[in-house]
């Protein structure tokens, strides 16, 4: 796939962050080969974040957002520093960019918070066509475990190198293809795909999980049906066969599964992003916590993209009905949007999260980790609306059992 064409969601996110004049917007010309953020002597050149996509193999498609400097300065400079650290919410991996000047405060200060954000990281030595990195630089890595490495974006000076390095930090889950619904069904197998057509749907297309579903039952050498909610029994009877599975829109998940036979497996597009994207058992267990709400408890609503707000829309309406028509009680509701994420997440009782299709898997991981690292219970939205209509068992049931039994973990 063209790293220009492929959604942000399934790129690795490569961040480059460091002071002014560091040499970082040099540093990304020289890794993609391309012109692609401005150069200047003058520090500050850069001041919003710069995205540029790019194919490094094996890794697969990758983005590298260019920041501005860590030591910007006025109230806008303040601002500028914010955004930088915001990147760092969907970050993969981070280079911290080094000049000849080495290892300042404010790139130690930055270091610490990547490390505790858990993001796989080197240090980058930039200019080594002016000086060699010093001696107390190197023993300030090599004491704290950080790998790091001297570069020129001028010469191109082990930037090949660099990029190795780059696959090498990369975690386990950007170098292993997450299962969809690939295990789930075989060459042969008839599966049927339930998209609604409502006024939330985009116009003309297909959303994006929908689309990734269907492409992977293509390659499993599977035989797709796409239909409407109110057109499913004419589908299944006008089948030789009844489907190996049957996978629906969370949305209409209590019609499907009233109108399909109880031997015919079934699962939601939700229930298998809840693994693509994430970790199903932690979402699970999120669900669970839904009998424990009591009157007052605050829930949050957390949507990766932002989008026109409808008059029955899926997470600022039908959700919450739902929820207090299935709890019997009154709930308090937030809701956040995009890279936007709560630093006070104590205050909730419930995190239900967007099948993430904009995130890519290990920011959506991040935020499921640092739910579950305050003790806060957390799960999507298809598992949470499976769960109030009583169909959880129902459509989990064609995963593998192992999975199953992670939610009682």
């Amino acid at each position: 796939m063209d790293a220009n064409k492929t959604p942000r969601a399934l790129r690795t996110n490569i961040a480059l962050i460091g002071c002014r004049n560091a040499g970082k917007s040099s540093l990304i010309n020289a890794l993609t080969g391309q012109e692609t953020a401005i150069v200047s002597p003058l520090p500050g050149t850069t001041t919003d974040a710069v995205a540029k996509p790019y194919e490094l193999i094996p890794l697969g498609p990758v983005t590298f957002y260019d920041t501005a400097g860590l030591d910007d300065d006025g109230e806008l400079g303040l601002l500028r520093i914010k955004a930088t650290r915001k990147i760092l919410f969907k970050t993969d991996i981070a280079l911290v960019v080094a000049s000849e000047k080495g290892l300042q405060e404010k790139e130690k200060s930055i270091i610490e918070e990547i490390r505790k954000l858990s993001i796989p990281f080197l240090v980058v030595f930039n200019k080594s066509d002016l000086t060699a990195p010093n001696t107390a630089d190197e023993e300030y890595c090599r004491q704290k475990g950080i790998p790091c490495l001297s570069v020129s974006s001028t010469t191109g000076k082990n930037i090949d190198r660099l990029k190795e390095e780059i696959i090498k930090i990369a975690p386990p889950e950007l170098k292993e293809d997450p299962l969809l619904a690939g295990d789930l069904i075989k060459a042969g197998d008839t599966v049927v795909l339930v998209v609604p057509i409502d006024l939330s749907a985009p116009k003309g297309r297909l959303i994006l999980p929908q689309v990734q579903v269907l492409r992977e039952i293509l390659d499993c050498n599977a035989v797709a049906v796409v239909t409407k909610e109110n057109d499913l029994k004419q589908t299944i009877s006008n089948l030789k066969e009844a489907p190996a599975l049957v996978i629906t829109d969370s949305q209409v998940v209590k019609k499907v599964a009233t109108d399909l036979p109880e031997q015919i497996k079934m699962t939601t597009f939700s229930t298998l992003f809840a693994r693509y994207k994430g970790d199903i058992g932690i979402l699970l267990r999120g669900a669970d916590q839904i009998d424990r709400l009591r009157e007052g408890d605050k829930v949050l609503i957390a949507e990766a993209c932002s989008h026109h707000t409808l008059s029955d829309d899926i997470g600022k309406v039908k959700i919450p009905r739902w929820l207090q028509q299935y709890c019997g009680c009154g709930l308090s509701f937030e809701f956040c949007t995009g890279c936007d994420f709560p630093e006070d997440l104590e205050k909730y009782a419930l995190v239900i999260h967007c099948g993430a299709c904009m995130l890519n898997r290990v920011e959506m991981i991040r935020r499921l980790k640092e739910c579950e690292r305050r003790g806060i219970p957390v799960t999507n939205y298809g598992l949470a609306i499976s769960k109030t209509q009583g169909l959880l068992e129902r459509i989990t049931a064609p995963f593998p059992a192992h999975i199953r039994s992670s939610a009682a973990l």
